[in-house]
């Protein structure tokens, strides 16, 4: 095949220069050919003349599960936006159904390229400070690191037993990785985090990081050696300014981390980088950093520039401002044509029956969720979790509630109750906190996509509501709903192991939406991302304070705190 006269990206030098492209064999064989190759017959020439060529995208901190499909799916509809490889952490997957999650979905055989990362920290924190389906230890390590489909070890959450002088799990997971894969790199997670915590946490041998960044925290990390992974939350003029002024573009990629199905419908990786490059970021800037940069921290030295020897992995763009994909290739076949509607089609998958059926747990009652305390209380100081509108942090703060029959009275004080409920059959614990800033209005909302545990989680203004939201989804084993007057008013159904459709991404993408808008304007959720907020709501390594099926924790010191404090007439 022959690409003549494109506008090709030179990841070497970060420029445009109009050459032709000799493809052989599923690499790129020759820029700019001799006289004698360009009188050599091809089976194919494609005459690109007005239009751009660039590497095929690489996002290489996403989880597949995050846009709650499978990977063949999610690998048809990234093709579109000209993502050609991701390394993906399943520890969502992994957190239902341990190592068989894993297993299910690298065996799929999508069209991408689908790597993977080993999820380091299932459960994110540790079992008794919240319950999983799931658990990846030290013998699930070691297999998983013999697969050539890993390529990183995954985001490193748990910062005090990483750092801990104790010899924790999470140390032996990181020891074991730099013994048998020396190179392997390894990813972190660690927000808010500086100073001498952030220099422990680096000499750990943990040298990435994909949170959200400030001005203050890109220059802190880059400089002490952290390779920084830039989300769309991470985007600003601000961080992108700091990044230029520094010159930074060796020691940063662009990520997606988590795309939404309603959201994914529009885009993917290429959006951030047009955000990026709406931030003041240029263009050319913005396409190193999202190919060859990305493509060298994970070690795919055989992709990420269009160079002699180089995976045939490309994408023609009718418009580079807006993105407007002509067509994408992989391996130097064409694999989607967004405007024709032309899409490669991908393998069928299949599933383990017990991955429809792993909700396990009776039907609530309205008993379940009340908060009761000594008959003789009159009234409590209540510890509140305050939404963060902007983001999915979180703070403590109190509220002062009457108490009557030895039941506490929260009710139409400007607060939500949430409860997080065991789903796994092990234990079936309920455990309850409040909430301000999220649900305003009459309704609930519940989710068995709960970072990262998935256990059930519900959300609502008052209880009968609350019981027929979490019942609704016990019931059809997974999901996403919202409930107003003990009518289901929107729903999305995640069949497999409660977080991921096997549905088409269109259906899926609909539901979601109708969600999201029921979340908005029927229970008046306040947030720029109202379904991630509520799914993070349960993520203890999130500051401040979260709720798992064991009860409210603070993150950064995994300390349990109680819901009340009884004040006695």
């Amino acid at each position: 095949m022959r690409i003549r006269n494109a506008r090709v990206f030179n990841s070497y030098t970060q420029t445009f220069e109009e050459k032709s492209v000799l493809i052989r064999d599923g690499q790129f064989a020759q820029l700019q050919e001799t006289e004698e190759e360009q009188c050599r017959p091809v089976d194919q020439e494609i005459d690109a003349r007005g239009r751009w060529m660039i590497p095929g995208l690489i996002d290489i901190h996403m989880h597949v599960e995050s846009s709650m499909t499978i990977p063949t799916e999610f690998s048809r509809q990234a093709l579109s936006f000209g993502v050609t490889t991701v390394v993906a952490d399943p520890h969502e997957i992994a957190n239902v159904f341990g190592l068989a999650g894993i297993e299910a979905f690298m065996a799929s055989e999508p069209v991408m390229d689908i790597f993977y990362g080993i999820p380091s920290s299932v459960p994110s924190t540790n079992p008794d400070c919240e319950t999983t389906g799931g658990v990846i230890g030290l013998e699930e390590v070691d297999k998983l690191l013999d697969n050539p489909q890993i390529r990183c070890l995954g985001e490193v959450m748990n910062f005090k037993e990483l750092v801990s002088e104790e010899d924790t799990l999470i140390r032996q997971i990181v020891a074991l990785c730099k013994k048998k894969r020396p190179l392997l790199p390894l990813e972190g997670h660690c927000p808010k985090i500086s100073g001498a915590d952030l220099a422990k946490f680096i000499a750990s041998g943990v040298n990435a990081d994909h949170t959200q960044q400030t001005p203050e925290s890109i220059v802190e990390k880059i400089t002490n050696g952290m390779y920084l992974e830039m989300q769309g939350k991470s985007i600003h003029e601000d961080t992108i300014r700091t990044l230029m002024e520094h010159q930074f573009y060796e020691y940063f990629s662009l990520v997606t981390d988590d795309v939404m199905p309603d959201h994914f419908l529009h885009g993917h990786l290429n959006q951030v980088l047009l955000s990026a490059v709406r931030c003041g970021l240029p263009m050319e800037k913005a396409i190193y950093c999202s190919t060859f940069t990305s493509a060298r921290r994970m070690h795919l030295d055989d992709r990420g520039v269009i160079a002699p020897g180089k995976i045939a992995d490309f994408v023609l763009l009718d418009s580079l401002e807006d993105w407007t994909v002509h067509q994408v290739y992989k391996n130097g076949v064409l694999v989607s044509e967004p405007q024709s509607g032309y899409a490669i089609a991908e393998k069928p998958v299949s599933f383990p029956p017990e991955f429809y059926h792993s909700l396990h747990h009776r039907p609530l009652t309205e008993d379940d969720l009340l908060v009761r305390v000594s008959p003789s209380a009159k009234s409590v100081t209540a510890q509140v979790i305050e939404i963060n509108p902007r983001a999915t942090f979180t703070r403590l703060t109190t509220a002062e509630l009457p108490v009557e029959n030895g039941v506490v009275q929260w009710q139409n004080r400007g607060l939500a109750l949430m409860a997080c409920i065991e789903r796994y059959g092990k234990g079936g614990q309920i455990a309850l906190a409040f909430t301000t800033g999220g649900i305003q209005k009459n309704g609930a909302v519940a989710s068995s996509w709960a970072h990262d545990h998935h256990n059930l989680i519900v959300m609502g203004s008052n209880v009968p509501d609350m019981v027929a939201a979490a019942n609704h989804l016990l019931a059809i084993q997974g999901g996403y709903c919202v409930c107003v007057d003990e009518k289901i008013t929107a729903c999305a159904s995640l069949q497999v192991g409660g977080i991921v459709s096997d549905q088409p991404l269109a259906e899926l993408a609909g539901q979601i939406e109708a969600v999201r808008a029921a979340m908005e304007d029927q229970l008046g959720y306040v947030h720029h991302n109202a379904v991630m907020s509520f799914a993070t709501l349960s993520l203890p390594v999130s500051p401040e304070v979260k709720l798992t099926d064991k009860g409210l924790l603070i993150g950064k010191t995994l300390e349990f705190i109680p819901l009340i404090k009884e004040e006695h007439a």
